[in-house]
């Protein structure tokens, strides 16, 4: 049996695989990424956060990024009723990059995996991963090949395995790892449009959040594009999206979109000319972010909510961590990939669950959107939507949930 050898194995190709992948080729070590889809396909989570641009720069992919120009992003706008308000990430307790983009993610992804290309790194696209086995010294996967008229199935031995597969979440499935993330099932339905908004009519330049009107824990995002084009969805538990009438994907995004008399008019123009689409129940843990030959990337470890755009940023933070932890055990040092890797992701991803939390309870809305804001205060929270969620030095990371928690006794009703 023909079998290939690799220094690394990476499942998957999207923004976690692509920056570990130059991260490793950076390192000189072999890189295959494995690819269920073809590039470019559709995702959702256009919105980065600023924190996101160090790993892009880390990994050598700035330039290709900026100069693709994609929509210009410096903060964030909050709408719930008569309420207004807007955070600049400038404006932020902590150093680093203040400003990013809104991207479509079939490009922006696409662009990622190219310069993971350009850096050395091998990418095949409609290859997927169907076995796994770590029980020898060298990781073992059987990868079926979709790309040709009769596909073929092909095995590849490796010293590490990553999976940046996402939602695919390949390793969990095969392993049986996967768990209850503790949060109640909610539903996201979602599209592109052609938004037809009229200059001046809102700030292009911040992801808009809507809190819906008689619901506090049903909210909407509206992220526009560089083309005119925005990504809108809406979030709700999905009970509460059993309740409605029934209709398709578009037609219940499009009914509660218009009860909400703000977003109403703004998409009054909106040629809705994509079907939307509809995923329940995202929310996922895993037993362990690692084991054996392999570490969890991403979303295939554990994803919150899309409602702070923390998705990508925990994903690039993952491959950097995984990336430094990964190199110096393949060049002999003795590793623990619990301290050194799971642990310091966690911590940041635990700071997002607090707010994400104390957002669907009221709290945190009553808090940003909160008439007399402390100037200081206001930046350390930017600084967490911003997605410095991992900077130790803001009272708001090092102590969340009980400087949260006191914040919103302050702030509430």
């Amino acid at each position: 049996m023909n079998i290939e050898r690799h220094d690394v194995v990476i499942i998957g190709a999207g923004p976690s695989g692509a920056v570990a992948a130059a991260l490793l080729r950076q390192q000189g070590h072999q890189v295959l990424i494995i690819e269920r889809e073809q590039f470019p396909r559709f995702s959702i989570g256009e919105s980065l956060l600023p924190q996101s641009m160090q790993f892009i720069e880390q990994a050598g992919m700035l330039q290709a990024v900026v100069e693709h120009g994609f929509q210009f992003k410096n903060g964030a706008s909050f709408v719930r009723g008569d309420e207004q308000t807007a955070f600049d990430f400038r404006d932020k307790h902590s150093a680093g990059w203040g400003t990013t983009y809104q991207v479509p993610r079939g490009e922006f992804d696409h662009i990622l995996a190219r310069e993971a290309e350009r850096h050395g790194a091998i990418v095949r696209y409609r290859h997927r991963v169907t076995h796994a086995d770590f029980s020898s010294a060298q990781a073992q996967l059987s990868v079926l090949d979709d790309s040709a008229a009769q596909p073929r199935e092909y095995t590849v031995q490796a010293r590490f395995v990553l999976d940046a597969s996402g939602f695919g979440r390949v390793l969990p499935r095969l392993l049986d790892l996967e768990r209850p993330s503790g949060f109640p099932v909610r539903t996201a339905h979602f599209t592109h449009i052609a938004d037809g908004i009229l200059g001046g009519a809102f700030d292009r330049n911040k992801i808009r959040i809507t809190v819906h009107p008689q619901h506090h824990d049903v909210w909407y995002w509206l992220i526009p594009f560089s083309n005119g084009r925005s990504s809108i969805g809406v979030v709700a538990s999905d009970s509460f999206i059993q309740s409605l009438p029934a209709g398709d994907e578009t037609a219940t995004l499009q009914r509660l979109v218009h009860e909400d008399p703000a977003l109403r008019a703004l998409l009054v123009n909106a040629d809705w000319d994509t079907p939307a689409r509809r995923l329940t129940g995202y929310a996922a843990n895993v037993v362990s972010l690692h084991g054996p030959g392999y570490a969890l990337l991403g979303n295939a470890g554990e994803f919150l909510d899309p409602i702070f755009s923390s998705g990508v940023t925990i994903a690039m933070k993952s491959a950097s961590l995984a990336a430094a932890t990964l190199g110096r055990q393949l060049a002999g040092e003795t590793v623990d990939w619990e301290a050194d890797y799971a642990r310091p992701l966690k911590a940041g991803v635990d700071t997002f669950r607090t707010f994400v939390e104390s957002w669907y309870a009221g709290g945190f809305q009553d808090v940003i959107f909160h008439p007399h804001q402390e100037p200081q205060i206001r930046r350390m929270i930017s600084s967490i939507l911003a997605g410095y969620a991992w900077d130790t030095s803001n009272p708001f990371v090092a102590e969340s949930r009980r400087r949260l928690g006191a914040l919103e006794s302050l702030c509430g009703r």
